[in-house]
């Protein structure tokens, strides 16, 4: 809204009214916004939550320091939501479809999530919204995106041409402007490690014909958006890890959006440029101060647990903005914590199942899962677990981006 305002004021040549044209200064503002709006909302829906006795339902599992978490209240995850849809509506273009897929994911994936939570605190139901409801929800977002990303017209990208570079006459020295073909759609994807490398999803139909590549498009938008949704629901069980390992990867989804969206750096790194999504580092901007202010009340000892309600939806946010930007082959390396914790549980129930079928009695690969429970069995304090949690977190980061230029 603020932009297409300043927008509006800088062509009638106000002063000081294209200080909106700098994403660098929208980005900072939507983070700023994105921490005042955590701290202010945050507060006084943690003191609502209390005051109609809207707490957590423990399980006694026999981990340290549990039941104390008895009655923390839950739904936090509006804290977050409010956080980034604000400044996003306020600094962002809201007529760049990337900006608009992603507020799509947050509230869609907000709205389930409140649902999951809404059954559990009000109607007392432990089991919640219906995993059925919720893989419906997921995969209908799943078909929206891909359906989106696959034939929007504002959704292109533009390959350099090597052999066509102007040059162009720089003080004294003398250096070589990028050229990059005509925008196109296509459905190829940044393959890491491997220099000039792409993946081109009419690979995968090539048995029925290219001209239904956008099929299997599809399918692997949604197969990555449940698995990174729920690979974030399953890492919020102790306090402040899904939102500090969100806040990295939020991060790092900026810096990835940054270069895939300049010219300049997609023509250093060698990458797929993406017109118009340059526009998304707002958006991470507002996810990084979201999920940074949300810190603020859900360190140890938590006031606030975000519940499904964030979990959900912040899965989908990483999810959608990596395909966004042709960066989802990553996701394994960045949402590495995610990715470890699914596996954590799918491996201990299949062993368990196989075990059990085979002998007559279950046997287990960790004490506990998701893997954090494992280590809480082990006797470390929750504290220092998030705290080992996070440290790997930027490990993976590092190494992401580190991805750009080993090739």
């Amino acid at each position: 809204m603020l932009y297409e305002l300043f927008t509006y004021l800088d062509h009638l040549d106000v002063p000081g009214a294209g200080l909106f044209q700098f994403l660098t200064f929208r980005a900072a503002m939507a983070i700023l916004g994105a921490l005042t709006i955590s701290l202010l909302f945050g507060r006084q829906l943690i003191e609502r939550l209390r005051a109609q006795q809207i707490g957590e339902t423990i399980r006694d599992l026999g981990l340290e320091g549990q039941m104390a978490k008895k009655g923390t209240p839950t739904m936090g995850g509006l804290i977050i939501l409010a956080a980034i849809i604000f400044p996003v509506l306020l600094f962002a273009d809201l007529g760049n479809i990337y900006i608009q897929l992603l507020l799509l994911t947050t509230v869609w994936m907000g709205a389930i999530g409140f649902a999951d939570d809404y059954i559990k605190v009000f109607q007392k139901n432990k089991e919640g919204l219906r995993g059925l409801f919720k893989v419906i929800g997921q995969v209908t977002l799943g078909v929206i995106v891909g359906a989106v990303l696959a034939f929007h017209p504002d959704v292109t990208m533009k390959e350099e041409v090597p052999i066509a570079r102007q040059t162009n006459l720089y003080g004294e020295g003398v250096q070589q402007a990028p050229v990059f073909g005509q925008a196109e759609h296509s459905l190829k994807t940044t393959i890491p490690f491997l220099k000039d490398a792409t993946f081109d999803y009419h690979s995968v139909m090539d048995w029925m014909g290219s001209e239904w590549a956008w099929i299997g498009f599809i399918l692997i938008v949604i197969f990555i958006i449940t698995a990174v949704s729920n690979g974030a629901n399953l890492t919020d069980g102790l306090d402040g890890l899904a939102g500090g390992t969100s806040a990295i990867i939020a991060f790092t989804l900026a810096i990835l959006a940054y270069v895939s969206g300049s010219v300049v750096f997609a023509s250093y790194l060698d990458i797929m440029y993406i017109p118009n999504s340059g526009e998304l580092v707002v958006f991470a901007a507002a996810f990084l101060g979201a999920c940074i202010g949300f810190l603020w009340y859900n360190t140890y000892p938590a006031q606030v647990f975000m519940g499904d309600t964030g979990s959900l939806s912040i899965g989908a946010i990483i999810a959608v903005f990596a395909i966004a930007v042709r960066k989802e082959l990553l996701i394994p390396i960045l949402a590495g914590i995610f990715l470890v914790e699914n596996l954590s549980v799918i491996l201990q129930v299949s062993y368990f199942k196989y075990t059990k079928k085979k002998y007559g009695e279950g046997r287990r690969i960790f004490l506990m899962s998701p893997l954090h429970h494992h280590f809480q069995k082990k006797g470390l304090h929750e504290s220092k677990i998030v705290t080992r949690f996070w440290i790997t977190g930027i490990f993976l980061a590092i190494f992401t981006l580190i991805t750009l230029k080993l090739r």
